[in-house]
C-alpha cells in the first residue's frame, strides 16, 4: 500500500528547501536547489517536478502525492501568489500555486514562511492542543505567525502578522523594507550583529569581537562568546531581549496567546535570549496578563521546520 505524502517547499532568496512528508511529520526525502538559478518560476517548478518525479519513480511509486505546501517570502494564502517579494529574482505578482498545480496535477497552497512555521508547530509540534499562540522566527529577519481561536490570522488581504516591521525605534536603523526602526533590525541574527558593532563603538570592554569584521560574525559566535563571559556578547543579548520582550508585551495585549514559541538561529542561543525576553515582557505586561504566558523554543527547533511547516500547511487543508 502506498504512503500518502505531501511535498513541502520552503522558498528562500538563494536556496529552496523541499521534502516529502507524511501525515505524522516524517521526512522521507529532502533536498535543496538554488532559487536564483531560475529566472522564471515556470522553469523553477519544472526543475522541482523533475527531481520529485525521479525520486518517486526510484521508489516504485510507493508514495501517493496528495498535494503541495509552499512557504515563501510575501506569500499570500488567499491568492496563492507571491506578491512583490524584495529578495526574489521573480518580481511583481507570481501565481505560484497555480503554476505548481498545473505542473504536478495536485492541489497546492501557499503562505509566508513564518505562517508555515506556526502551522508546523500546530500540526507537528507543541501547539497541537493550543488555540491561541504566537510563533516568532528569528533568522536573517524576524517573522511571525499569529494563531487565534485555532485559526491562523491572515487579515483582510492575507498579510496580517508582520511583527518584524512594527516600529520600535523612531528614526532607528534602516530596514530592508525601506522603513526605519523596524523590530527585525534589532531582533534577528542580523540585528544582534548590528548591536554588537554598536557596542564595540560605544563601550570599552575587552571582547573577542574587536578583531572581527561584520561579515565574519554570526549569531552562533555571539552565543559562544556569551557562554565564555564576553561582556559585549552578554550586553548584546540583554538589549535584544529587552526590545523583543517589550514588543511581545504589546502583542500579548492584542491576542492574549497561551504560549509564545521562538524558532530560528537566534533561538538556539537558549537562556541568553529567552531569559531577558521573558523578564522584559513580564515587566511590560498589563497586570491581568502577568505570569500567564510561557516563552518556549519550538519543538521543531532542531528539525527542518521550514519544510515541515510548508507540508503541514497542506495537511491542514485536507484535515
Amino acid at each position: 500500500m502506498s504512503i500518502e505524502v505531501v511535498l513541502g517547499i520552503d522558498i528562500g532568496g538563494t536556496y529552496t528547501k523541499f521534502g516529502i512528508v507524511d501525515r505524522d511529520g516524517s521526512l522521507h526525502y529532502e533536498d535543496d536547489i538554488e532559487t536564483d538559478k531560475y529566472k522564471d518560476p515556470g522553469q523553477f517548478a519544472f526543475a522541482l517536478h523533475e527531481i520529485i518525479h525521479h525520486h518517486l519513480s526510484e521508489n516504485n511509486n510507493d508514495f501517493d502525492l496528495k498535494g503541495i505546501g509552499i512557504g515563501a517570502p510575501n506569500g499570500n494564502y488567499y491568492t496563492g501568489n507571491i506578491e512583490q517579494a524584495p529578495n526574489l529574482l521573480w518580481k511583481g505578482i507570481i501565481t505560484l500555486s497555480d503554476i505548481f498545480e498545473k505542473k504536478f496535477g495536485v492541489p497546492a497552497v501557499l503562505t509566508n514562511d513564518a505562517n508555515a512555521a506556526a502551522i508546523g508547530e500546530m500540526v507537528f509540534g507543541d501547539a497541537k492542543d493550543l488555540k491561541n499562540f504566537l510563533m516568532i522566527t528569528l533568522g536573517t529577519g524576524l517573522g511571525s505567525g499569529l494563531v487565534v481561536n485555532g485559526q491562523l490570522v491572515y487579515g483582510h488581504d492575507g498579510f496580517a502578522g508582520e511583527l518584524g516591521h512594527v516600529c520600535v525605534r523612531q528614526n532607528g536603523r534602516k530596514c530592508g523594507c525601506g522603513k526605519r526602526g523596524c523590530l527585525e533590525t534589532y531582533v534577528s541574527a542580523t540585528g544582534i550583529k548590528r548591536t554588537v558593532f554598536e557596542l564595540l563603538a560605544t563601550e570599552t570592554d575587552a571582547s573577542v569581537f574587536r578583531d572581527m569584521t561584520f561579515s565574519d560574525l554570526d549569531s552562533k559566535q555571539i552565543t559562544e562568546a556569551a557562554e565564555k563571559g564576553d561582556p559585549i556578547a552578554i550586553k548584546a543579548f540583554n538589549i535584544t531581549g529587552e526590545i523583543l520582550g517589550k514588543s511581545l508585551a504589546d502583542t500579548v495585549a492584542h491576542i492574549s496567546p497561551a504560549k509564545i514559541f521562538l524558532f530560528g538561529g537566534l533561538a538556539l542561543a537558549g537562556k541568553w535570549i529567552f531569559e531577558p525576553t521573558k523578564k522584559h515582557m513580564e515587566n511590560s505586561l498589563l497586570p491581568i496578563f502577568s505570569n500567564k504566558i510561557d516563552i518556549l523554543p519550538s519543538a521543531l527547533l532542531h528539525k527542518n521546520i521550514a519544510v515541515l511547516g510548508a507540508a503541514a500547511l497542506m495537511w491542514n487543508e485536507s484535515a
